[in-house]
Formats: C-alpha cells, structure tokens, sequence
C-alpha cells in the first residue's frame, strides 16, 4: 500500500503538470543520513549508541541486509538540480548506488568512535527488505548528478557534529524514552 500512494501521488503530480501547466518534479530520496537525523533512523541510532556506549550493541537481523544510505548533502543538490531542469513531474531516484550492509555500517560506526562493545544480532526480529538500493540512471543522465559522498566519509562527518552537538544524558533519555534501546526500533537492522 505504501508504495503504490507514493505511485499515485507521482502520476497526480504528473497529471497536473499536463493539464494545468504546473511546473514540477518528484524526488524518490533514498535512505537519507546526515547531520540533524533524529534517533529513530538508522545512521543516527547506530551513532547515538556508539555515543552512549551500548554495550551489547544490538542489531536486528542478521546484519545481511544491504542498503544505500545517500548523505543529505547529496539528497539537497539532486533536489536543487531537479526543481531547475525537471518541469513536467518526471520521478528520479535520488539515491547512492553504494552497497553497504548493516553489519558493515556497525563496524565502521563502532570504528570510528572508538566504541568496543559484542555484537547482538536478532535474526527473528523484523528488518526489512534484504537488498534496498536506487538506481540513479535516470538522474544521471536527466540532472547530470551522482552522488558525491562515499558512506564511510558522511557517517564520520555524521559521527563528528553527533558528538559535539550532543550528552549522553540526553541522549541515553531519547533512547530509553524511545524505546529504542530496548526495542531496537528498525534503528540498526532494517536500516531504513
């Protein structure tokens, strides 16, 4: 259901632009990550348990599951490229073509913080499809954009302003608050 009303809302918009003369372009912004994200993502939650220091680190499935998170500078210029050189609706994925397993984003996460904790996956625990990654083509060869930011350099850029803009009180507060600790909330293993 869910993907075919953003199907519907595609074709209305696309409808619109035919018979009203409105300008537009739709964005399929794929598995964003980035400076500001909230808890309840998976970039961010895998960070803000680095950052509290969860130890056992718990990630549903069982750490297989690929995905392709696009840092949100990225998202921002394909946006700004489609609203300049897209006027009849046309849909692009903007997404990276990166392939990056959840176990593989955990590793690079606990790395780069310094966070030394096992490794709790929960294969019975809902995570999604195992392989989400956009193909981009169409974007490329409509905007001339790609995007620029490799997952390992915005996770640590990610990492950097998560743990000088945040405490661990706080956060520890969100994640229990949340339930994210205890729930896992899609946080490290749908990824989504």
């Amino acid at each position: 259901m869910y993907g075919y009303a953003k199907l519907m809302a595609e074709l209305t918009l696309q409808a619109y632009c035919r018979e009203w003369g409105m300008k537009a372009a739709s964005c399929r912004y794929f598995t964003v990550y980035g400076e500001r994200g909230k808890e309840n993502h998976a970039v961010t939650a895998m960070i803000a348990r680095a950052f509290v220091k969860q130890d056992p680190f718990i990630v549903w499935g069982n750490g297989q599951q690929v995905r392709n998170w696009t840092y949100v500078g990225d998202i921002v210029s394909g946006t700004i490229l489609a609203a300049e050189r897209i006027d009849d609706g046309t849909a692009v994925n903007l997404g990276t073509m990166e392939r990056t397993r959840v176990i593989d984003a955990v590793h690079e996460v606990m790395q780069y913080t310094g966070h030394e904790a096992a490794i709790e996956l929960h294969p019975e625990m809902p995570t999604g499809p195992m392989n989400r990654v956009a193909d981009n083509s169409l974007a490329k060869s409509l905007l001339g954009w790609e995007p620029e930011v490799r997952f390992v350099d915005g996770v640590r850029k990610m990492a950097d302003w998560y743990f000088a803009t945040h405490e661990v009180e706080e956060v520890r507060h969100t994640l229990d608050g949340g339930g994210l600790i205890e729930r896992n909330v899609d946080a490290v293993g749908a990824g989504r």
